[in-house]
Parts: structure tokens; C-alpha cells; sequence
């Protein structure tokens, strides 16, 4: 049976080993919150806010997504009326690097119902590095009550929608409507078997070789004749090529080059004689002299053609005045019934008659 003091040097083990656990399983809770240790250095800097809601003491506070120490404190204050909220922050002086006096402070959540934390942003800042005991400036940011009022009109629009959108599918399902008869309309199945039947039995025909459709797929004689078409246009591009019949000789000949270049030259010349004033065509074009007398000529001839439509002159009687036709009418008229009195008679008109004196 073991002895007294034995008992209690395994009472003092057992108590010093429960001891020792407690501390370490502190030392790790501690460490695990983020607080960075009991023998971190640690620096104070406050922050003024107008509405802490959902933030609490022991809240992480985070730079740019990294935990770098706690809130100690949040208290209401008259310091600041606009931001009466202030909030104490312990931050490891091992971040105080990244810290500026122009750095901003927020309150953020993470996730839509995840913990309110205090969000320091160093982005834009350039300022001095931060000191314990400074105030950094804070950058409201909505509070989940405004988001919920502020969404308000979008959720009733989209209440509206979907009830819209509820009506149009029920529609659709009691076959209502184009897309509902669309849907649940049998006779546009039929329609579509029969329009299917009905192709198929076009390509069973076409496969088959019936019909001008059919027989352009499946009859070699077409396929002949365009080969042979082919080839005659071939042959024909081949000739010209040569340089042989009109097409060929119009391409290959120089002559017609040549010719072309000269009547050319010659048609320039013609138009340079002509802006030089020589020949009948220079003159015509160059010579005023000349240019007055047709116009002369012109105003004569339009005078003359006046006076003839008005039945002037010899000239203009005998085209305005009716006398003369009707006088020339009347003695056609009289020699064609002498003439044939005189076919009918000759005797009467032919007689020679004699006197001796």
C-alpha cells in the first residue's frame, strides 16, 4: 500500500501536469485568435465611427485581408458628433510599417451574415507611417439595413417580373397563346410528320433519279456534258492563247496595237491642226470671219423661210397659194379627156386640111 507522501507527490505531479495543459491550450487559444501573442509588441490607434452596429470587442481587425491585431474597445463619445462611435484598435507593431496617418478605417462583414470586422485600407496612402495613439480616418460604409431598404424597389420589380413571368408559362401550359398552341398543339406535330414524310419521299426520289432534280444528281450525261464544256472552253482559251482565230489575233496580233497607236496619233494631230486654226475644219473652228458669215448666212436663210410661210414672193405663192394647184388640178383634168376624145376620135382632131390660094 503506498505511502502518504507518495500519494500526494502523485497528487502534485497530476496537478502540475493539468496546470501546464491549461496554460498551453491558453497559450494556443490565444495564438489562434489572432491576437499575435502575449510577448508581441503592441501599438493603439483609434478610430471614429458614426454606426459600430454588429462590431464587438475582440473583433479582428484585418489590412487588406490580413488579420494584424484586435479591437480592445468601442465606446460612445461627444468628441465627435458626426461620428460619435469610438473604436479602440491593438495592432501588432510588426504591421505598423504598412500603417500611414492617411490610411482609411471601415467597418466590413464578411459575407452577407459573417462577422463585422474593422477593414484598414493603405492603397492611396503616402503619408508618415502611423504612431500609437493616432486617429485614422474612417470611411463609412452601408449599414445591411440600408442595402435591404436601398433593394427594395429592385426586389419589388423582380416580384413583379416573376409574377409576369408565372402568368406567361401558365398561359403556355393551357396552350394559350402562339408558343402555348407551339407546345400543346398536336396539329403542329402532324404538320411536321407529314412535312418530314414528304421530304423523305423527295430524297427517296432524288436517290432514286426521279424527277429533272433526280436526274441532274444522278444522270452521268450531265456531268459528260459539262466536262465537255470544259474542255471546249479549254481548247477555245488555249487558242486564244496561241493567238489563233479573231478573239486570238485581237489579244496576241500587235497590229491592231499598232493601228489603234497610230490612228490615234493621227486623231491628235487632226485635233492640234484644228486648235492651230489649219484646214476647213481649223477655220470652221478658229476663223471669226468665217464664223460671222454662216451666222450671216444662218439670218438670211431664217428671213427667206419668214417670208416664204408668210406667202411672199413667187416662191412663197406658189406654197401658200391654193390657186395654183386648183389650175394645175383643172388643166390635168381637161389634157387626160382630150386625150381620150382623141383615142375615141383620132380622125377628128388629125385631119389636114388643104387651101390653095
Amino acid at each position: 500500500m503506498p505511502s502518504q507522501q507518495q500519494v500526494r507527490w502523485s497528487q502534485l505531479r497530476v496537478g502540475l501536469t493539468v496546470l501546464f495543459a491549461a496554460l498551453v491550450l491558453a497559450t494556443l487559444i490565444f495564438l489562434m485568435s489572432g491576437s499575435g501573442g502575449f510577448f508581441t509588441k503592441k501599438m493603439q490607434i483609434l478610430t471614429f465611427v458614426e454606426n459600430a452596429g454588429g462590431l464587438r470587442v475582440g473583433a479582428p481587425v484585418r489590412l487588406e485581408g490580413v488579420d494584424i491585431g484586435n479591437v480592445s474597445a468601442i465606446v460612445v463619445t461627444s468628441e465627435r458628433p458626426l461620428t460619435p462611435v469610438k473604436v479602440t484598435m491593438k495592432i501588432n507593431r510588426g504591421y505598423s510599417r504598412f500603417l500611414h496617418k492617411d490610411s482609411v478605417a471601415g467597418l466590413a462583414t464578411a459575407g452577407v451574415l459573417g462577422e463585422t470586422f474593422v477593414d484598414i485600407s493603405s492603397k492611396t496612402a503616402k503619408g508618415p507611417l502611423v504612431e500609437s495613439g493616432d486617429v485614422l480616418k474612417s470611411e463609412e460604409t452601408p449599414a445591411l439595413q440600408d442595402v435591404v431598404r436601398a433593394s427594395q424597389g429592385t426586389l419589388q420589380n423582380v416580384d413583379i417580373l416573376v409574377k409576369r413571368l408565372d402568368r406567361i408559362v401558365s398561359s403556355i401550359e393551357n396552350g394559350e397563346g402562339s408558343v402555348g398552341k407551339l407546345i400543346y398543339d398536336p396539329t403542329l406535330y402532324n404538320r411536321l410528320n407529314s412535312t418530314l414524310s414528304e421530304l423523305q419521299l423527295v430524297a427517296n426520289q432524288l436517290s432514286s433519279g426521279k424527277g429533272s432534280i433526280g436526274k441532274l444528281i444522278n444522270d452521268d450525261e450531265l456531268y459528260n456534258r459539262l466536262n465537255n464544256t470544259v474542255d471546249r472552253v479549254n481548247g477555245l482559251m488555249d487558242d486564244i492563247q496561241n493567238g489563233s482565230g479573231t478573239t486570238g489575233k485581237l489579244i496576241k496580233d500587235p497590229a491592231l496595237y499598232n493601228n489603234a497607236n497610230a490612228t490615234i496619233a493621227k486623231a491628235n494631230q487632226l485635233v492640234d491642226d484644228i486648235n492651230a486654226g489649219k484646214g476647213a475644219l481649223g477655220k470652221f473652228a478658229k476663223d471669226e470671219q468665217f464664223a460671222h458669215k454662216i451666222d450671216n448666212t444662218v439670218t438670211r436663210l431664217s428671213a427667206i423661210m419668214d417670208r416664204l410661210e408668210a406667202g411672199e414672193g413667187s416662191a412663197g405663192k406658189l406654197l401658200r397659194d391654193p390657186s395654183l394647184y386648183n389650175n394645175a388640178d383643172q388643166m390635168l383634168v381637161e389634157t387626160r379627156k382630150l386625150v381620150l376624145a382623141i383615142r375615141e376620135n383620132p380622125k377628128r382632131y388629125l385631119t389636114i386640111h388643104f387651101k390653095v390660094f
